[in-house]
């Protein structure tokens, strides 16, 4: 790993707070918003983060935000929630593609009707597939605009996740289910530029009504270790098992195949085949006990500590235990969040090389070239052999959160889409 990176400008690596005075120069209209999260929001990854986040975000400038969503997720942040009535036959948290969407759909489609009529929004703005398609039948029926929360390819991520094989009777008419959509709202914001790159090229989508609104990262809550952190980080590392002795390799995010965590365990065994003196602490769900399993199968288990489910707030304190962090996310078309937390927790951090990740990370991120265990293996190598580059990296990656990705940045762009849709 080549140590002559460019220095880049120096800036501060604590934002400026947003004054009243800044959010006057460019006034925002509030608008009624009816927010569609076909999840068991909140639940703690990925699209949950971004719905939150934005919804947080869009409040402070002054919308009124109501969200509907699935039964069984837990309230956060004081945001007004919907939810849909549950089925005495599933009471769990439901990740990915799953058959109880169909059903949980239906509700939730039944329960939005009932709102349009009894909280009239100015226009709707809807998460996932499933969102955008009850959000068009909503906007139809209101004639109200509809925005769509782009967050990654429907077909895509159904084949990702093991629930459609490409080559299966069902997979174009999904694919056409899913163009379908795509073309119907007003406006269709995207969680990276590769993203819309896809809907432009994939699925025809007109540019105009593409807009890019990465995903971000609140930079205060998500920051580097300060000296008088020490005595809780050293606390939550002796409660967790992790020797004093040992470098600290930081996973948080969904646990699954397609997510990487089955090469991460293998590349990790080739790692501790080689040095003892690392300890890779993964945390997530929802297969926490199967992969703890393999680990002890593998013989990783004195070096491998699983957390099990992490609520979000949690997340910025465990992070900080981490000397360097590792996304082996293997999906080429959704976002991936957990970068830009690394980021802004000056976290050197390998990842394969994707699209996405590169928007994330540019030059400062440490690249596996293939999506293999052998390949992730030697990028953690390069970076663990190198720990004088660490606080460069470090450095650079908070910088680049900080400058580029705020979601106070996004919630005004967002804003900025919602007047666009609504003098169309």
């Amino acid at each position: 790993m080549s140590s002559s990176r460019p220095p880049g400008d120096v800036v501060s690596l604590w934002p400026q707070a947003h004054t009243e005075e800044a959010d006057t120069v460019a006034p925002v209209t509030p608008r009624r918003v009816l927010m569609l999260a076909p999840t068991m929001f909140f639940a703690d990854y990925g699209c949950h983060v971004r719905i939150y986040e934005e919804a947080i975000a869009l409040r402070a400038l002054g919308h009124t935000i109501r969200i509907l969503a699935y039964p069984n997720g837990r309230d956060v942040g004081n945001l007004t929630v919907r939810r849909s009535p549950g089925v005495p036959f599933n009471y769990r948290v439901v990740v990915g593609s799953s058959r109880h969407k169909i059903y949980l759909d239906a509700m939730l489609s039944l329960i939005s009707l009932h709102e349009i009529v009894a909280y009239p929004p100015e226009l709707i703005h809807a998460h996932l597939h499933e969102g955008a398609l009850i959000g068009y039948v909503l906007s139809r029926l209101r004639r109200v605009p509809l925005v769509f929360d782009f967050q990654g390819s429907l077909t895509s991520e159904m084949c990702d996740h093991g629930f459609l094989n490409p080559e299966s009777p069902f997979f174009r008419p999904l694919w056409r289910l899913e163009h379908w959509i795509d073309h119907r709202p007003h406006a269709i914001l995207t969680s990276s530029h590769h993203a819309a790159d896809l809907l432009l090229r994939q699925f025809g989508v007109p540019a105009d009504k593409i807009h890019p609104v990465p995903d971000g990262v609140n930079p205060n809550r998500f920051r580097p270790r300060q000296p008088d952190d020490a005595p809780a980080l050293q606390a939550t590392r002796q409660a967790l098992g992790i020797p004093e002795d040992r470098v600290v390799v930081v996973y948080l995010g969904l646990l699954a195949e397609y997510q990487g965590t089955g090469l991460l365990l293998q590349a990790a065994r080739q790692i501790l085949n080689r040095r003892q003196d690392v300890h890779f602490l993964i945390m997530g769900y929802p297969a926490e006990e199967y992969y703890r399993g393999v680990a002890q199968q593998m013989g990783l288990e004195p070096w491998v500590t699983f957390t099990g489910r992490l609520p979000y707030e949690q997340a910025p304190h465990f992070l900080r235990l981490g000397d360097v962090a590792v996304a082996p996310k293997l999906s080429a078309t959704e976002g991936s969040g957990k970068l830009l937390n690394y980021m802004a927790t000056a976290l050197p951090t390998v990842t394969f090389d994707t699209p996405v990740s590169r928007e994330y990370l540019g030059e400062w991120g440490v690249y596996a070239r293939q999506p293999t265990a052998d390949a992730l293996a030697r990028a953690l190598w390069e970076l663990l052999d190198e720990p004088h580059e660490w606080p460069l990296l470090g450095r650079a990656l908070r910088r680049r959160a900080v400058t580029r990705f705020s979601w106070h940045q996004a919630a005004r762009i967002i804003s900025e889409v919602y007047e666009h849709v609504m003098g169309q």
